[in-house]
């Protein structure tokens, strides 16, 4: 199982890190450079408020899905007409609730146009991440993998051409930006259901209430997962944008450091996407999980620490060199912001063994007292410190989650956490701030340069420590010695 992670986390890595970093810091800063960060914030804003009502969109149905299909894939056929209507059902539903929360909240009727096209976005990211859970589920890791950078392929072609082509005579709008999302995603649904059509027969769409509700009933667990992990991570955004007189441009400036973030998470995302199917299966066979976590936790671990310890050592730089209107305020939202990374890291690992052991009740005990922390302080923070603020409530929570997921995996999983392990790990992440504040501070390098150095002497630090071992992990798991 981990030669299978490995080569598919590669495979992975290697076309987002392709892809992804362009279209964030080639297409979506682009964007924001030419709109303005008020407009911008707006956006921002209406995205994570959308957001927040995703538990009506998806009802854990990916989650709940992917977990199923890896452990019982001869139910793809027998599910897939009854869940596809229901998600129909559920998405129109979802256009409904977002639009009276819009009402409540003063967006409607204002930005009712954008607000919907956001929101049709959401729709179809749920739609397309439904065919990759059956794709995953199948083992179909490398189907995957294409899908999960296609959107943003599509989007580089799309806004590249309304951005820079000598044709488009306009200003780019805000809303050119929302229509090629709602194009690529339509596309790319399209694909993901050409990948799925040979392990499907011909089947007709019969709408079949109780069956409905047994979906439902099964994936609600799932979905409070989502609701709760959503609420915590994406209200800061709206709450910059409502609490302040200026939100529109502190929400613009939050974006801005959150770009950097989300490019981050990437990582952390692909990690958990195809970690989640290997440990449900793991865990259906009986089999140990502990050398996969250990080996993807350090492997992930090792490149937060360094992405996190760059931009803190360089965030002025890095701001300005992204944005036009930057001050030194917008790296200081960046630094405090891409320490939480540290934290996200692990709640993407420990997230994805608990909910392929199926503990989902505890880790909504956990999120709850999460979101309660969260807003009470994004409340007192965003007032005091603005965008600032919400990157500080943010690493507060997150640490606090990260935590929680690692006691909630000693109690609910059994897993075992040796002292010196421990101690590697922090002694390492420790050791990568050292070396980035001697970079900084010591070494007279361009920026770029040193941000590179960081980066490098995280990974050489990972194996002096021993969580990176690239004979053992990745040499003998692309080339196992034959019997």
């Amino acid at each position: 199982m981990r030669r299978e992670f490995f080569i598919n986390i590669v495979i992975l890595l290697g076309a987002n890190l392709l892809v992804k970093p362009f279209y964030i810091f080639g297409i979506d800063r682009t964007v924001q450079n030419s709109v303005g960060p008020e407009t911008y914030g707006i956006y921002f804003a209406l995205f994570n408020f959308t957001f927040l009502f995703q538990i009506v969109n998806d009802f854990g149905i990916q989650q709940f899905n992917n977990r199923t299909i890896a452990q019982h894939p001869q139910l793809l056929a027998r599910h897939f007409p009854g869940i596809l209507l229901l998600k129909l059902v559920l998405a129109l539903l979802y256009l409904g609730v977002v639009f009276l929360g819009g009402y409540l909240t003063g967006y409607v009727p204002q930005w009712s146009q954008l607000l919907f096209f956001i929101a049709l976005n959401h729709v179809l990211i749920s739609f397309t991440a439904f065919l990759r859970s059956n794709l995953s589920g199948l083992g179909k890791y490398r189907q995957d993998s294409l899908l999960s950078f296609l959107d943003k392929l599509l989007l580089i072609f799309i806004c590249g051409f309304l951005l820079w082509s000598p044709l488009v005579e306009r200003p780019f709008r805000i809303e050119w930006f929302v229509w090629a999302q709602n194009a690529s995603w339509v596309l790319v649904g399209g694909v993901g259901l050409l990948l799925l059509r040979g392990h499907l027969p011909k089947f007709r769409f019969r709408w079949h209430l109780p069956t409905a509700l047994v979906f439902l009933r099964h994936s609600y667990p799932f979905a409070l997962v989502v609701l709760l992990m959503t609420l915590y991570t994406r209200v800061d955004g709206v709450m910059v944008e409502r609490l302040l007189p200026d939100g529109e441009e502190q929400a613009g400036i939050y974006a801005a450091a959150y770009r950097l973030l989300d490019a981050a998470n990437m990582i952390g995302f692909l990690f958990a996407g195809l970690l989640l199917p290997m440990f449900s299966n793991l865990l259906g066979k009986k089999e140990p999980v502990e050398p996969l976590i250990r080996f993807s936790f350090h492997l992930l671990w090792t490149v937060a620490a360094g992405l996190a310890a760059a931009c803190w050592f360089f965030q002025n730089e890095i701001m300005f060199f992204l944005y036009e209107d930057a001050t030194p305020y917008y790296g200081e939202v960046l630094g405090i912001l891409m320490l939480s990374f540290l934290a996200v890291s692990g709640i993407y690992i420990f997230s994805t063994l608990l909910t392929a052991h199926g503990s989902l009740r505890k880790m909504n005990q956990l999120f709850l007292i999460s979101i309660a922390l969260n807003v009470l302080l994004n409340y007192f923070f965003i007032l005091e410190w603005k965008a600032a603020g919400a990157a500080l409530a943010t690493l507060i929570t997150q640490s606090f989650v990260f935590l929680g997921k690692l006691y909630l995996s000693r109690t609910e999983v059994g897993l075992k956490f040796r002292l010196l392990e421990s101690l590697r790990v922090i002694g390492f992440a420790l050791s990568v701030f050292a070396a980035g504040y001697t970079v900084e501070k010591v070494l007279t390098l361009p920026w770029f340069w040193g941000f590179a150095a960081v980066l490098g002497l995280s990974g050489f630090l990972g194996i002096a420590f021993g969580l990176v071992r690239p004979k053992r992990q990745y040499f003998r798991t692309l080339f196992p010695p034959q019997p």
